[in-house]
């Protein structure tokens, strides 16, 4: 039996388009239902908390998860993935060069040092199989029904290898990943590239517009100001030249 977004906890974006902020470290998963189809946005950050994911997935369409968007390999976006079984893997070109043998390890070892348990992090860093699906430029996604998504690589920015997700409609959608934080400052890691950065959010507001909403990883969504004025402080932090 399908129940509404809100009885799950979930924030209904658009018809058929949700997003839930995940406890921990308020990383936004997204929902986009098609017809017999259904695309995760990021898996959360083990395999519990995906396993979760998937069954409210379930509920809400009355049908599995078949395709899953990694916006970018970071253990708290991609660390549940393994418990979407069946699900077409979608990822930025390169991501495989992460989540190889060893970065598995670099990840798993991020996961504990930010308080994720060691044996959660060790299970999920265990099951992490590379993307399948690699997305070098724009990937139309048909869902059926009409619905169609654009997976674009928007990156490098974040990471090397970020992926935003364009859902089409009334008020168009954008998952953003962590290009976009609203609930803090946007975190530069060692895999960053600020220089990058402001670029990859240009890129973000040409596929939305201005009437869009943006959906960051971490945070309430926002709108093309919000996008403008963090990409206007990051040339600032980064002393990016334009």
């Amino acid at each position: 039996m399908t129940v509404t977004w809100e009885e799950l906890g979930w924030e209904r974006l658009a018809a058929g388009v949700g997003r839930c902020r995940l406890p921990g470290w308020d990383c936004t998963a997204g929902l986009v239902v098609g017809a017999g189809t259904a695309l995760m946005v990021d898996a959360g950050s083990s395999l519990a908390e995906g396993a979760r994911l998937r069954a409210q997935a379930e509920r809400l369409t009355g049908h599995g998860v078949t395709h899953i968007a990694l916006t970018h390999p970071h253990f708290d976006h991609v660390f549940g993935a393994a418990a979407f079984e069946g699900a077409e893997v979608f990822g930025a070109v390169g991501i495989e060069s992460v989540l190889t043998p060893r970065g598995r390890e670099e990840l798993r070892t991020d996961a504990v040092a930010n308080g994720l348990d060691a044996r959660d992090a060790q299970e999920a860093a265990a099951a992490l199989a590379p993307a399948r699906h690699h997305v070098s430029g724009e990937w139309t996604l048909d869902l059926g029904d009409g619905r169609q998504v654009l997976l674009a690589n928007v990156g490098p920015g974040h990471t090397a290898h970020d992926l935003a997700v364009l859902v089409p409609g009334e008020r168009e959608v954008v998952f953003c990943g962590d290009l976009v934080e609203e609930s803090g400052e946007p975190q530069a890691g060692p895999d960053a590239v600020p220089s990058h950065w402001p670029d990859a959010l240009d890129r973000l507001l040409s596929l939305g517009g201005e009437d869009a909403l943006y959906v960051p990883g971490h945070g309430a969504a926002v709108d093309a100001a919000f996008v403008r004025a963090q990409r206007d402080a990051l040339v600032a932090r980064f002393g990016v030249s334009r």
